[in-house]
């Protein structure tokens, strides 16, 4: 194309950053210096730039990525009062003062910050030796200074003076500074940390040889004819940008569902296919089905409030069904009609009534063994779980597990093993696969099963077995049973091709779309 025709479609943001590009005294020019060289802004300077780079008018000479770090409003709060560290820091030492005491129950009772926000902190101060647990569970401090809580109030405050480079700041700082920045799913941190790009562009020779010919009036122009200019006639004194067909055409985003509900959908799928039932369960569960019933013992530390969501109100369930409890209760105290000891401790039946949001799938498999299920049968629930947990790349408080359970008189550890494998390379589209002994209260033998990530390596996707006396005798079933429960969340990382388990349910559109699809 010759240089006026193809000055004919330029648009008149292209104009002005073709000008400025021949200006500069310099060969090339940084996106800031184009926005300062033109009336601009940096997204219309995107826009014109990437028109440019596609019509071969301008080239990229340099791209430079440079870390920043920022405060984030919750870090301007900490840094204007006390972050959680150094707030239980002056609230002990307050108390000590005073001569009083101080419980991790009173600084929860405060509600200034989250459980999980005072029980990282509480945790750090510990490991660091500053704070130390007394009796009757009072904190004490234990006169070491704090080194972390001093460089996080040094951080805080030189950070409020305005956004600086990440490598700026020594390796120790960098390290404190990625601990407590925002991340996918927990934006209550006092950094963002955000990688900032900056590019420089020059003109090619085709570029170069089109300035003469750059036209004065562009600004004037007009790429759309309306009905008012048809109305008053002002179209004949206007000036009509031509287009050029060289040009990428937008792309079309069309509705798809999202890639996970169409993995969990694939999951049920193959499932069913393999003559699997599926089994249905409730989100508001009790420890009775949850873990009385699966033989964990109510002194086990997994019961905890730490481990465990308990719904506040109404908090216990009215009734659990007969002769299951009173079954179950004999094998907890002294096995009842199987052959073990049981745990040896005086059963509670009213903590066994006490509502809990479900906290494993397994939970599931026992309500459907408590129905005289036919022998032989195979069942599958895909249930969404609850547990108070830290999330990261790989755990969160809320996950979906595939659970399933297989009875019949010629089951054996066999049979899950080969089952385990096949839900790996099949759903997981895992290509290594490997096996670890476990242990869990409510099977015999246990294994998990891990498999290798692309990115994050080695991980574990679940545990399984077969279903100990105590669990299946109380509940009625006379022959062996295998069980499993899957995570799905992690299932998905692998099939899907993704690092974080956070992206499963990311806001960002365009994620979703370029999600792998191939499961």
């Amino acid at each position: 194309m010759d240089s006026p025709n193809q000055t004919d479609s330029l648009h008149p943001l292209e104009i002005q950053v073709l000008r400025a590009l021949g200006s500069a005294t310099t060969e090339s020019l940084k996106d800031p210096e184009l926005v300062r060289s033109t009336t601009l802004a940096p997204s219309q300077i995107s826009m014109a730039v990437g028109w440019l780079l596609t019509k071969e008018l301008v080239h990229l000479v340099s791209e430079t990525t440079t870390t920043y770090v920022a405060l984030t409003e919750v870090g301007t709060l900490f840094q204007q009062a006390a972050s959680p560290p150094e707030w239980i820091l002056q609230t002990v030492q307050a108390a000590s003062g005073e001569g009083q005491t101080t419980t991790v129950k009173d600084l929860q009772a405060t509600g200034k910050f989250q459980p999980s926000e005072l029980s990282r902190a509480f945790g750090s101060l510990k490991k660091e030796g500053v704070i130390s647990l007394g009796s009757g569970g009072s904190l004490q401090t234990t006169g070491q200074k704090s080194a972390s809580v001093e460089a996080l109030r040094s951080l805080l405050n030189q950070i409020h003076e305005g956004s600086q480079p990440l490598d700026s700041f020594s390796p120790v700082h960098q390290a404190l500074l990625r601990q407590y920045s925002v991340k996918r799913g927990n934006t209550q941190e006092p950094f963002r940390i955000d990688d900032h790009t900056e590019r420089a562009y020059a003109l090619t020779p085709d570029g170069r040889n089109l300035l003469p010919h750059l036209r004065e009036d562009a600004a004037q122009e007009i790429s759309q004819l309306t009905p008012e200019h048809l109305k008053d006639g002002s179209w004949r004194n206007c000036s009509f940008r031509k287009y050029s067909i060289h040009l990428r055409p937008p792309r079309l985003a069309v509705g798809r569902r999202h890639a996970y509900r169409e993995f969990l959908d694939t999951v049920k799928t193959k499932l069913t296919s393999m003559g699997f039932q599926e089994m249905r369960g409730e989100l508001v569960e009790t420890e009775f089905w949850d873990m009385d019933a699966l033989f964990m013992p109510q002194f086990h530390p997994a019961r905890a409030i730490h481990d465990v969501y308990f719904v506040k109100e109404p908090n216990h369930a009215k009734r659990i069904p007969e002769p299951f409890l009173s079954q179950v209760a004999e094998a907890h105290k002294n096995g009842g009609s199987t052959e073990s000891k049981g745990w040896q401790y005086s059963y509670d039946p009213e903590r066994a009534k006490r509502l809990v949001l479900r906290s494993q799938g397994t939970a599931v498999s026992a309500r459907t063994l408590a129905t005289n299920p036919p022998n032989p049968s195979k069942f599958f629930s895909i249930a969404r779980c609850f547990r108070y947990d830290q999330v990261d790349a790989t755990h969160a408080t809320d996950f979906f597990q595939v659970e399933g359970i297989v009875l019949g008189s010629d089951i054996n550890f066999r049979t899950l093993l080969g089952l385990l494998k096949l839900f790996a390379t099949e759903m997981a589209q895992a290509k290594e696969i490997r096996f670890l002994p476990a242990y869990f209260p409510f099977t015999e033998p246990s294994v998990e099963m891990h498999v290798r990530h692309p990115k994050l390596g080695w991980m574990e996707l679940g545990g399984a077995g077969l279903f100990r006396s105590e669990v299946t005798v109380p509940l009625g079933v006379t022959v062996p049973v295998i069980a499993w429960g899957l995570g799905l969340d992690r299932m998905a990382m692998v099939a899907l091709g993704i690092q974080d388990i956070r992206d499963l349910f990311t806001s960002d559109l365009e994620a979703v779309r370029n999600m792998r699809r191939q499961f």
